[in-house]
């Protein structure tokens, strides 16, 4: 299933992000994740990263509880904060050391004509 982000709101130091799905049924539900912007903010998660990271909770949930709205919880920031950080780390340790810096400039060589 996809969803379809279809807007945004505030609310009290959430953001709420509405989302559309389509059924196999050709039916529209909607579905909403609210998100709390200090914990975002704690965690090292960008406002623009959050519409994405909303629309997984969606797609990790485990229920069809028929539950139309959802939280991105402070325990999905810190696994995502935490999986963020080892994939930069892992990221350093593939790269090769930058060589050391070298003046490549050659000699100056004046102009004619002054």
């Amino acid at each position: 299933m996809q969803f379809v982000l279809a807007g945004f709101t505030h609310d009290t130091g959430f953001r709420v992000f509405a989302f559309e799905q389509m059924g196999e049924d050709r039916v529209w539900t909607k579905w909403t994740v609210r998100a709390d912007l200090a914990l975002a903010r704690r965690y090292g998660i960008h406002i623009q990263e959050l519409p994405l990271l909303c629309r997984g909770v969606l797609d990790r949930r485990v229920d069809n509880s028929g539950a139309s709205s959802l939280t991105f919880t402070e325990d999905e920031m810190r696994v995502w904060a935490s999986d963020r950080e080892a994939a930069r780390e892992a990221n350093k340790r593939k790269k090769p050391p930058r060589p050391a810096h070298t003046d490549h400039t050659g000699s100056i060589v004046p102009t004619s004509g002054s």
